[in-house]
């Protein structure tokens, strides 16, 4: 495993579309692991392989709890209900948090590393988190959604 180099929002990279994961190979496990150590060693509770300059649809997330780190490859979100306003920073933008409307509940379809297919449901920060990543995916930071603003040294 390895700590990879998070990009930041002036990076171009951050603007592209990843492209599809077609290979489900060992290759695709180290990025994982090495996303999954960046993650951790940054006190994230998300990454999007954008985020380390990988443009492949690859997402990884950690809120800390009994479900421990888990990857969504190919993620897409198939159901959103109501919404939720709350406060978001990303390790591609240090330093700063904005307010952004987000569904309460999101249900994404997605792959393991090994290309089988499962579903997640999340609500409240789960919701938040699967819908920041994958808006990553997408060439989207939560800055471009943002309603508010707080910058703030100590985030």
């Amino acid at each position: 495993m390895a700590i990879r180099t998070i990009r930041l929002e002036d990076d171009p990279i951050l603007r592209k579309t990843s492209k599809q994961v077609t290979k489900f190979d060992k290759k695709l496990e180290q990025l994982v692991d090495d996303m999954i150590e960046t993650m951790h060693d940054a006190e994230g509770v998300g990454l999007a392989a954008p985020q380390i300059g990988v443009l492949k649809r690859v997402v990884v997330i950690d809120l800390y709890d009994d479900e421990g780190p888990f990857e969504l490859i190919n993620p897409e979100i198939v159901e959103t209900r109501g919404e939720q306003c709350k406060f978001e920073g990303c390790l591609s933008v240090p330093g700063k948090s904005g307010k952004v409307i987000r569904p309460e509940y999101t249900k994404v379809r997605f792959q393991d590393v090994h290309g089988d297919f499962y579903e997640v449901e999340g609500e409240e920060l789960l919701a938040i988190v699967l819908c920041h990543e994958i808006d990553h995916l997408n060439g989207i930071l939560y800055i471009d959604k943002q309603i508010e603003v707080l910058e703030d040294e100590a985030l």
